[in-house]
């Protein structure tokens, strides 16, 4: 058994209410899920993010596989071990991140071979790689390894795109179900597994993203994501390649969005029925002084704040709104202490918890006519 699913409420927008049954944790849903791309959460030990109430975080294959080295993780117990995170855990494919290389990548029907950006060498990842890898590492829910469309993109490059996704999404999956009893916690945990979940490519072409959708959706994966979003396209083109694919993927699987985004845009997503969204901009905004409040954006930076000695969001009851003035937070940042970054993060990541705490709130209830 991989994971359990149950909507327990959804509204007539498809926003939905649910749990999500995982061997680390069971989830609440709608959840945004912050990213740990090391096997941490940049800037903010594991203790903190836990009593912020984050369910479930994000590790990146590609580092974590250049460095320490899947191996070396899966003789330590696994990811969850390795980094001490008791809760669930989330590990994508790589795709992503080979995509982002594309100046040191170069790809072929078999896989990606590719350049470290850490030191040059060669390496290269196939579905069943990609596969091997996450199996190593143990998190709660895999990603099929895919191939991410750039915008914008002709549709002759989508569509050769997608051939690519499709037909590796079928390797990841094969290999998968081979292996997934080799995740390190397999025995501890009552025989359970990782669950895989498929991704749904097309770039802007919302014919292609139905065919995607429709063809994973008959490979019968775990969950379903749709990815190759928020890669530089207007706001509006993303919310139709939502709204276009959502109503396509099965009711009793979970939902991830992946990428994404603004505050609003969580929110909007949530109540149009995405069950599960990840992001780095709240922690990597964070390290830049921007910072996400109830009464709109800060740039901690601005001169206006050197002797404000008021919260920095007095609706937010985060440790930080609790006992730091902004004219504290601006010191940090102008004064280049690590401590800067530690609090800054944990607001910000506080900020956007709380929008998901509040938007299952919303749904927990049935609506009334």
């Amino acid at each position: 058994m991989s994971l359990d699913f149950h909507v327990s409420n959804a509204t007539s927008a498809g926003g939905r209410r649910a749990q999500l049954g995982l061997p680390h944790q069971t989830v609440e849903t709608p959840v945004f899920m912050p990213v740990g791309t090391a096997g941490s959460v940049k800037a903010v030990p594991q203790d903190v993010v836990e009593s912020l109430g984050a369910q479930i975080i994000l590790g990146n294959t590609y580092h974590l596989y250049l460095r320490p080295g899947h191996e070396a993780i899966r003789r330590m117990g696994g990811l969850h071990r390795f980094i001490s995170w008791p809760r669930a855990m989330l590990t994508d494919s790589g795709g992503f991140q080979v995509f982002s290389l594309s100046s040191l990548r170069k790809v072929t029907d078999e896989g990606v071979r590719f350049r470290s950006h850490l030191d040059g060498s060669s390496h290269f990842f196939t579905p069943e790689h990609s596969m091997d890898v996450q199996i190593a590492l143990g998190a709660d829910i895999a990603m099929a390894f895919d191939e991410c469309t750039e915008y914008p993109a002709t549709r002759e490059r989508a569509q050769e795109s997608l051939r690519l996704t499709m037909a590796w999404a079928r390797r990841s999956l094969e290999h998968f179900r081979a292996h997934q009893h080799r995740v390190p916690w397999h025995d501890q945990l009552g025989g359970r597994t990782q669950s895989l979940f498929g991704i749904v490519q097309g770039g802007t072409y919302l014919d292609l993203r139905r065919e995607s959708a429709e063809r994973l959706i008959e490979m019968d994966f775990d969950g379903y994501a749709i990815g190759g979003l928020s890669v530089g396209e207007p706001r509006q083109l993303t919310l139709e390649m939502i709204a276009e694919v959502l109503p396509l993927l099965p009711a009793d699987k979970p939902r991830y969005l992946m990428g994404v985004g603004y505050p609003d845009e969580i929110e909007q997503y949530a109540r149009m029925g995405v069950d599960m969204m990840d992001c780095v901009l709240p922690t990597r905004a964070a390290r830049h002084g921007l910072l996400f409040t109830s009464q709109g954006r800060v740039n901690i930076k601005n001169k206006q704040y050197a002797e404000d000695q008021s919260p920095l969001d007095p609706a937010c009851d985060c440790m930080v709104c609790r006992r730091y003035s902004r004219a504290y937070l601006r010191h940090l940042m102008q004064a280049g202490e690590p401590l800067s970054a530690t609090l800054n993060t944990i607001h910000n990541l506080a900020y956007y918890l709380g929008i998901m705490r509040r938007v299952r709130a919303d749904l927990q209830a049935p609506q009334t006519a």
